[in-house]
């Protein structure tokens, strides 16, 4: 389990003051922003209560042209170019369209840090509870905050949203847990087996001497440790080093009481794949740019606000698709009907055209080209 890196002792020292831009929470999307508001004069603290790159929460694999854009490919562990899918009784092999690559938590985190070293100031604290904020003052453990721009990366918790909170597991959320042993494998590989989960899905992605080994569910009541336990005995590898997370499955509002919302306090988590590290990236970039607008003068924080929330909101009718997707799994019975269907789905053109729409949904050549052209609505993107 990670151990809690909050400063102790005679380094625990207060922290207080205003700054010009408030992130809280340093994971992917919290430092995409930061990495935008580099090219900027702006007084920019981000704070999270863990050190950067402590806490990994995800089986960290992204498109590889992502990592490409952003110059994070010294992080890659291992790139594929196909997804092998297993069904009960069958597998399938899908060429994609676009590789994936797996990567280094803590290596991919202190590139994105060095993008905006110098320009954003970090520390650790952690934010209270209720009240967490009062208008544009956060409240942690170490003090309180204050910035008239402030940024909720801080998860699926959504801590500085205006209401109270729906927990788990009455939440609209997913849970996944898995192994990280040392071993080794060739293959990104799926299961859509209910031998493992009846709604959701369970994995097997290499990473140069590690395999990380996990079940998923979208219904949050299914217990997801002895599926764990039974893949990775069928997969032969021990299970150990643990770590699990809830994932969100459905977009929530980007902005909220003045407040920016990225990543998975967004539910910018894809459904379906459960795909949150591309969309941190994307939406990360686009609130940074919004945000780097306003710093310089030519937006308030008004239009941002507006702004941003409606990039946010047009990806919705997206976002949807696929979770009519996610809800369409685990509802096929009997079971001897999964593999035909998968079977039907797997023609190379048809794997080519679904995960090109699924792609262009957080398309990397934002990261250059600013803002894709509107999706064209009705098109399947998944």
């Amino acid at each position: 389990m990670p151990i809690r890196a909050t400063k102790r002792g005679g380094a625990r020292t207060p922290l207080h003051g205003e700054w010009d831009v408030l992130i809280c929470g340093a994971s992917f999307a919290g430092l995409t922003v930061a990495r935008e508001l580099a090219r900027t004069d702006a007084r920019v603290l981000m704070i999270d209560r863990y050190e950067i790159g402590e806490r990994q929460t995800s089986a960290c694999a992204a498109p590889t042209t992502w990592l490409e854009q952003l110059g994070l490919m010294d992080a890659v562990q291992q790139t594929f170019d196909e997804l092998v899918v297993h069904v009960p009784d069958h597998t399938y092999r899908w060429p994609l369209p676009f590789a994936f690559s797996t990567f280094d938590y803590r290596r991919i985190c202190a590139l994105l840090r060095e993008q905006s070293e110098g320009s954003a100031q970090f520390e650790t604290a952690t934010i209270k509870g209720a009240p967490s904020r009062t208008g544009f003052t956060v409240h942690t453990d170490r003090g309180d905050l204050s910035a008239p721009l402030i940024v909720d990366a801080l998860g699926w918790r959504r801590i500085l949203g205006a209401g109270a909170n729906v927990q788990p597991p009455n939440a609209r959320l997913s849970r996944g847990l898995e192994v990280h042993p040392h071993a080794s494998g060739s293959d990104l590989e799926l299961w859509i087996d209910p031998k493992y989960v009846r709604r959701g899905y369970s994995w097997s992605f290499p990473a140069d001497g590690e395999l990380r080994v996990g079940v998923g569910s979208f219904d949050p009541h299914d217990h997801v440790k002895e599926p764990t336990l039974q893949l990775a005995s069928d997969v032969g590898v021990p299970a150990e080093r643990w770590q699990g997370n809830w994932i969100p499955h459905q977009l929530r509002p980007a902005v909220e009481d003045g407040i920016f919302f990225v990543g998975d306090s967004a539910g910018h988590c894809l459904p379906t794949t459960a795909e949150g590290i591309r969309p941190a990236f994307y939406f990360g970039i686009a609130l940074g740019r919004e945000l780097v607008d306003v710093v310089e003068g030519r937006q308030t924080r008004e239009q941002a606000l507006t702004r941003y929330g409606a990039f946010s909101h047009d990806h919705l009718w997206q976002y949807r698709w696929l979770l009519r997707v996610q809800n369409w799994v685990g509802r096929i019975t009997p079971t001897r009907l999964l593999s035909p269907v998968i079977g039907a789905i797997s023609a190379p053109r048809l794997v080519r055209w679904s995960f090109g729409h699924y792609r262009d949904i957080c398309a990397p050549e934002f990261v250059l080209q600013g803002p894709p052209a509107p999706a064209r609505r009705g098109a399947i993107a998944a």
